[in-house]
This record gives structure tokens, sequence and C-alpha cells, in this order.
């Protein structure tokens, strides 16, 4: 028999019959979950209500160059763009908390071009926002090329779309890379900060990336939100990462993954900052201080938990944080995660991930 419907009529009809499903199920989240989880208020938080900072390091162990995108378009799409507030805020707070002041750089300097994702905003973030010396250094970020090398112990690329059009062109960002990588000083990056390794070649006239491990901001990430992704961008930063000789490590979407290969450390996505910014420390040599982990990295280890082992182990790890009065879980992420996967359409895994926040909600 016929089938007497084209299949992009059939594909319409299955993705806007997808689309009425997570539609309807964040009506749902909408009424399970109390009105408070997405009204958290941290718009009044200054460094100095932060206690991992008055508990911190008080000698002074050095300086940490964190450097920022100076692109505030993305490419000829027109799209807003700039360096993610979260990706720098979190890091940038480890980083005093362990010993390290921090100094702000950009490509071009003067005030770069920021993206503030109000979803994703919590304390450290609204600290940072009120925080004059912070906001003094981000506003007045120095241009690259004038930057002092050799003040610095380690160097901290931010992600931010805008990273992937002014970061692996530049002369003295490819300078200082290079210099550091050879000289063992630590290099980290997180999400898209990664395409300053990009163009990177060594002393010896090898590519940087041969042969290193590394992660980014993957394809299916980008592609998720941005299919044609392709034609915005100069290139997909995993694509060039493997194309110029890295050994890629591909995470779960949207799920913390720190990879480390000697002195270089890269995460990821926003997920990683925590792991990326304490991973530099250690390489440093020193422990990092005591944190109490967020609500959202409680999360983010149940979903990992549910990815490596499944959804009895995962539920397992949520009675066990809810019988500690200490930790707490952010269960819109559950959410989050469910209509990612209705997006790739992983229904088996979005079913579950419903299944935890009905599970999270009701113990």
């Amino acid at each position: 028999m016929l089938n007497k419907y084209p299949k992009t009529k059939i594909t319409l009809i299955s993705f806007l019959s997808l689309i009425t499903l997570l539609v309807a199920a964040v009506f749902w989240i909408r009424s399970i979950i109390p009105s408070s989880a997405f009204h958290k208020d941290f718009t009044n938080t200054t460094p100095q209500d932060l206690v991992y900072l008055s508990q911190g390091v008080k000698e002074h162990r050095g300086k940490i160059l964190a450097v920022v995108t100076s692109t505030d378009v993305m490419g000829a799409s027109g799209k807003d763009t700039g360096y993610e507030l979260t990706e720098l805020a979190r890091a940038y707070y480890v980083f005093n908390a362990n010993g390290f002041e921090v100094d702000i750089a950009s490509p071009k300097g003067g005030k770069p071009p920021v993206v503030l994702d109000d979803d994703d905003m919590g304390k450290f973030d609204h600290a940072f926002i009120n925080d004059p010396v912070a906001q003094y250094k981000v506003d007045n970020s120095f241009a690259m090329a004038n930057v002092d090398t050799d003040q610095y112990q380690a160097v901290y690329f931010v992600g931010g779309k805008g990273a992937m059009f002014d970061f692996p062109e530049n002369r003295a960002i490819k300078s200082l890379v290079s210099e550091y990588y050879q000289s063992g000083k630590v290099i980290g990056a997180v999400c898209h900060g990664p395409a300053a390794l990009v163009n990177v070649i060594l002393d010896d006239g090898t590519p940087l990336l041969t042969n290193k491990t590394v992660s980014s901001f993957t394809n299916d990430e980008e592609l998720l939100f941005i299919p044609d992704a392709k034609e915005v961008f100069p290139f997909l930063l995993q694509d060039k990462l493997i194309e110029q000789g890295a050994n890629f490590d591909e995470g779960n979407v949207f799920l913390e993954n720190t990879v480390q290969d000697g002195n270089l450390i890269t995460g990821q996505n926003p997920w990683s900052v925590w792991s990326v910014a304490e991973s530099m420390i250690v390489q440093l040599g020193y422990s990092p201080i005591t944190r109490q982990i967020t609500s959202e990295e409680h999360a983010i280890n149940i979903i990992i938990t549910y990815e490596e082992e499944g959804i009895e182990k995962a539920k397992a790890k949520i009675t066990a944080m809810l019988a500690n009065e200490e930790q707490s879980f952010d269960i819109i992420l559950f959410a989050m995660h469910a209509v990612v996967s209705g997006m790739q359409w992983e229904l088996g895994k979005t079913i579950d991930m419903f299944r935890l926040l009905s599970f999270a909600n009701n113990n």
C-alpha cells in the first residue's frame, strides 16, 4: 500500500507533535515545582555575602589572566554575542578564594560585550555584577597586545560564542598560549574558550594541539540550538580541534566534562567552569579550599549518574542528598535535560528525566 503522506510531511507532523508534548511538559513541570524554585533572588548579592571568599586564602600566591572575547556580533548572522558572564564570574572567585589576583584582558581591550542568561545566574554571578573591583577590571580590560605575560602564572580563556571569531587569529593570544605551554605555565579554557588553542604553533613548528587530549563545546551542543552553525561560525570548534591534531574528549551533552593533558585544562561547557578553575589551582601546586557545592552541580552529578549507571542509581543519589540537609539540587535542570533529550529525539531519556523530576519532587 502506498504511503499517501510525503516523508517531509511525516517529519513535520512528528516534530510538531514533539513540540506540543514538550510545551505541555513545561506547564506540567511548573505545576509540580514550587514557585520559589523559579524565583530565587540573588540580585543583591555582594562578594561580602560569599562565605567561600571570606574563608579563602589570605596570602597572595600570584596572578591569573582571564581572557574574554571582544566580538559582539556572530558574523553575518547579526545575532548578538559576547563573553558568558557565568563562565568568568565563577572562575574569577575560585581564583580569588585560592589566593590569586585576577586581571582581565580581551583582544581589543576596553569594555567587552557580555552575555547574561537570567535562567543560569546564581549568587556568584550576581556578586560579580555587584563587585566594584571586578566590574572596573572587566570594563577596562587590557588589550591582549599590551599584556605583560611575565606577570601571570596561568591564563584562563572564558567561553562565549564571540571567542570563535577573534581568539583563533589574534597574534597576542597565539603567542601567549605558545609561550605558556612550552614554559609549563597553566592554560585553562572552557566552552568556546578553547578556540584560543586553534592555530597555535610551537617553536618546533608543530601545532600545539597535535596529540593533545582536549574538550570544548561539542558539535551536538552547538547544532542543537543553532542549526545553521556551520554557516554562522567560521568553523565548528570540535571539528577544528580534531583537524589540528587533537584527541577530542566528547562528554554527554550539557553535562560537566573537564579534561587535563599536562598543563592544558579544558572544559566542555558552562557546567565545567568550577572543575576547570579548581583543576587549574591543583596544577598550580595547591589544594583548592573547600567550597560548598552548588545545587546546580549536585543536579548535574545526578544526571551524570543516570547516564553512567542508570535511573535507579540516580534515584538512590537523590534519596541520599535529600537526607543530607547541607545538600540541595536544582530539579529544574532535570526538566531542562528532558527538553534537550526530546530535541535530540531521545524520548526514553526524556521520560526518565521527568521520572527523576517527579521522584525528587515527591520525596
